[in-house]
Order: structure tokens, then sequence, then C-alpha cells
């Protein structure tokens, strides 16, 4: 099958008492964990666990060797599934996600995780631009409250002007359900 997963980022640090909680994280790790189990029965070898270790300090969370940098129990990697370390938004800026891809013949890309505004924006669009084609599953990604000036933007806004602005572009978006319904 030419279709592979990628996880960004379901990491501690997002949780509750993590060191960047978002909104609703335990939702989407839920969704992402029904995702993940149906690669696990359909395509088991195209599964690609990215993971976020930051580069320096004053990140202020996925530090090296900590609790909070470790993969979420709902979707921690199997012994044979791939982990792609980074310390960029992007998954594919100076990681080998891109060539393991290609080395499978990957030509289409399915992405959830976490922070919908960052990692999973950045993500989306570096697999548009290396020309897979790309589906977001929306509702297995989060991400958390935003403001700028005096405009304070709620998790939900963030998330949805996210996944529009890349709905038809850059993605094909859908959710958990939609995906199960037409994959079974």
């Amino acid at each position: 099958m030419s279709t592979a997963l990628i996880i960004v980022d379901i990491q501690n640090d997002y949780f509750p008492n993590g060191k960047m909680e978002l909104s609703n994280p335990d939702k989407a790790a839920a969704n992402a964990a029904k995702v993940l189990e149906w690669f696990r029965q359909n395509n088991k070898d195209n599964i690609f666990h990215v993971q976020h270790i930051a580069s320096s300090p004053e990140l202020g969370f996925f530090l090296p060797n900590t609790e909070g940098a470790e993969i979420h129990e709902s979707v921690l990697p199997s012994e044979h599934e791939n982990i792609i370390v980074k310390s960029f938004p992007n998954s594919f800026l100076k990681t080998d996600l891109e060539s393991k891809l290609r080395e499978k013949g990957v030509t289409k890309v399915m992405v959830i995780g976490m922070m919908t505004h960052m990692c999973i924006d950045a993500t989306v669009r570096a697999a548009v631009d290396l020309g897979f084609e790309t589906t977001l599953i929306e509702d297995a990604c989060a991400t958390r409250e935003l403001s700028y000036q005096d405009k304070i933007l709620s998790a939900e806004q963030v998330h949805y002007a996210f996944v529009s602005a890349l709905n038809g572009m850059y993605a094909n978006v859908i959710s958990t359900e939609e995906f199960l319904n037409n994959s079974l």
C-alpha cells in the first residue's frame, strides 16, 4: 500500500500536568489511537511516529531525556514502527522522514497529531511541497489558545482556522469517523 500514517508529536508535555498543555489532548489522542489501530491491522509497515526533542532548553518543553518528551501511552510505537526524531516544526526538515517514505514507495500520507497551528501545519504543507498526496484527520489533532495583542483566540478557533486554511489547497481534511467508515 502506498499510504503512510505520520503521527506528529503526541507527547506527554501536551497532556495535563505537562509543560505545554493543549486543549482536549485526550480526545485527539483517542482518535489518533483509532487511526493507529486501523493502520496496525491494515498497513502496519507504513507507520511513522514523529517525536520532537527540543534542541535548546529555551523551548521549555520536549526537553531531552524527560518524561514530557516521551511519546504518549495512547499511541506508543510498537517495535517494528518507525520513529523519526525532529527538532523543528516541519517533520521533514533535517530528518530522514522523506527518504524513508520514498524507500517504501509511499505517495500518500495521512497526518495526525499535535499542535494543529504549528507542527501539523508545517508538516502538512511540507508533505504537499514534496509531492505527497496529503490527508489531515483533523479531530486526531489538538492545539491551544493563542493571543496577539489584545485578541484572544480559543483553541477551537485556532484549530479550525488552520484546518480551514489547509483544506483543499494543501490537504483533504476529514474526521476520524470519515476515515474509518471509508477505509473499512
